[in-house]
């Protein structure tokens, strides 16, 4: 008898990452040799040519600032000058570059990196820990993204599973993970709440679960706001302080930067269990004298709080947003479900608990319920047999271009997928031979406003007089949440498809050079 196919569930964070399969009929996340479960999504490249990955790789943050990557999940799928990609620059000690239409590259020793690539190499990372186990290749994966990522930075996710080597059976949304974990077994009948607040990102998704049933009722986000921004305010409260003492802008000192950078991850973590914590980084800065200075300062939770309240008031936005698309108060719902390691903050909690007026659900670990729920989904694709059934949405409209930069709704946000939509569209003037289409998803009637997915231009038209040509546009919202386009000239039944791209995102022929690279990289976890 055949071994049974195994899938790996990914959870591709923008802090840490974790991989899980189902064994014995349950999901478990997988130990590397080490018997770390979690791993830092933290890239290092070394001086002798090698790629370190992993835990070890983030010791690298403070000691090779310029050459170790961290919180690429920010960057994938944006462009070059959005507010999120200027804000990575003036923080991170890595070297943010502009590369063709407008796309994001990360420059290290004079060669230039897609955000796709880095992530690979953390997705190779999880395939061989799955390996290690296992004792036998494994090519399939179930890999998750943040329930409100848009097409792009969807397509861009899978397009680093496809560089790792993977084929990428599912991209699924975060929060309805946590949620498959959490129901998986339990014959449950609950309208439950995923609270996902990541490292980068924050989700909040409503879920009707009834038995092997999940369906999503609604899903809301922010993908630029996570535990990262809790760090930096602490970063700049310190950076304050060493300027008032010192009169010394540690924003010019790269290293410095990343040292305080680590020292405020520390400190936020350390608050979760205690009242007070010492921030103490001794050399931290050299001035022109020679004269090398240090800084020792102690924070409180209560000092700690009043730096992050607005950024947990915001995240209670989003949530009064889901609620309001799913027709529900905070008082229906049956239960909380937290994910992300920023959710064991006292303060994160305490909100949660007000907010919803009910005590949150901890007994799942929240660094691993995406990962094990992302297993429990591709085991279930795999597996005929399992009743396992999801039900989700797409998390933002679907938008067509219109005159005058405005745009009208094609698919509303919280549709269930998959989903397909058909417009029918005629020729606006004289011998027009072709028609030109612009893609874009968000909530804004006004182009500029939305986010840009791509153009698709159908031509071979017969030229006629204006109106009398007619083509079928059909708008497909697959399982994955990504966008696809179809045209057909109604005339001829001509017909044409694409999937709609970032401009800036990765050809077939820059995949493949990638996977290539990646393969020829030493990739070391130690």
């Amino acid at each position: 008898m055949a071994a049974k196919q195994i899938a790996m569930g990914i959870d591709l964070g923008t802090s840490n990452s974790c991989v899980a399969i189902v064994e014995d009929g349950q999901p478990k996340v997988i130990a590397n040799e080490w018997g770390e479960r979690t791993h830092a999504s933290v890239v290092s490249f070394l001086d002798d040519g090698g790629v370190l990955v992993g835990n070890d790789a983030k010791k690298h943050i403070i000691t090779n600032p310029r050459n170790t990557i961290y919180s690429a999940k920010r960057l994938i799928g944006r462009y070059f000058f959005s507010e999120e990609v200027k804000k990575a620059q003036a923080l991170a000690g890595y070297e943010i570059v502009e590369g063709a239409n407008n796309a994001v590259r990360i420059k290290i020793r004079e060669k230039s990196y897609a955000i796709p690539e880095v992530s690979a190499m953390i997705l190779k990372e999880m395939r061989a820990i799955a390996e290690a186990h296992l004792g036998h290749p494994v090519t399939q994966a179930v890999i998750t993204v943040p329930a409100f990522f848009n097409d792009n930075q969807r397509q861009e996710t899978k397009n680093a599973g496809r560089i790792a080597g993977l084929e990428v059976l599912r991209i699924l949304n975060e929060p309805t993970a946590a949620a498959l974990a959490y129901g998986f077994g339990q014959n449950i009948n609950q309208k439950v709440v995923i609270y996902d607040l990541g490292g980068g990102t924050f989700d909040v998704s409503i879920l009707q679960i009834g038995e092997d049933v999940f369906e999503v009722l609604a899903t809301n986000g922010d993908t630029y706001l996570g535990g990262d921004d809790f760090d930096d305010r602490i970063v700049n409260w310190l950076i304050g302080i060493f300027l008032e003492e010192n009169k010394i802008d540690l924003r010019k000192d790269r290293h410095a930067l990343a040292k305080i950078k680590e020292a405020s991850e520390r400190a936020k973590i350390d608050l979760a269990d205690k009242d007070r914590t010492r921030i103490h980084v001794p050399l931290l800065h050299t001035d022109k004298q020679g004269f090398s200075h240090d800084l020792d300062v102690e924070l409180t939770r209560g000092e700690f709080n009043k730096m992050v309240m607005d950024l947990v008031q915001r995240t209670f936005k989003v949530c009064d947003e889901a609620l309001q698309q799913a027709r529900m108060t905070p008082a229906e719902v049956d239960g909380v479900i937290l994910v992300g390691g920023p959710t064991r903050l006292p303060i994160v909690r305490n909100s949660v608990r007000h907010y919803f007026q009910r005590e949150p659900n901890i007994d799942v670990d929240p660094d691993l319920v995406v990962a094990l729920g992302a297993a429990i989904q591709a085991d279930a694709l795999l597996d005929a047999s399992t009743s396992t059934y999801l039900l989700d949405v797409t998390p933002q409209t679907l938008r067509l271009g219109t005159v005058g930069e405005f745009t009208e709704a094609v698919i509303d946000k919280n549709t269930s997928i998959p989903i397909d939509r058909t417009r029918t569209f005629v020729t606006a003037r004289d011998g027009q031979d072709k028609v030109k289409i612009r893609i874009y998803q968000g909530e804004s009637r006004r182009a500029p406003e939305c986010q840009l997915l791509g153009e698709f231009e159908f031509g071979g038209l017969r030229q006629a007089r204006r109106g009398e040509v007619k083509i079928e546009v059909t708008f497909e919202i697959d399982t994955d949440g990504i966008v696809n386009v179809s045209a057909r000239d109604t005339e001829t039944g001509a017909k044409s498809s694409t999937t709609i791209t970032l401009s800036g995102g990765l050809s077939e022929d820059d995949i493949a050079a990638a996977q290539a690279r990646t393969a020829d990289a030493e990739v070391r976890s130690r």
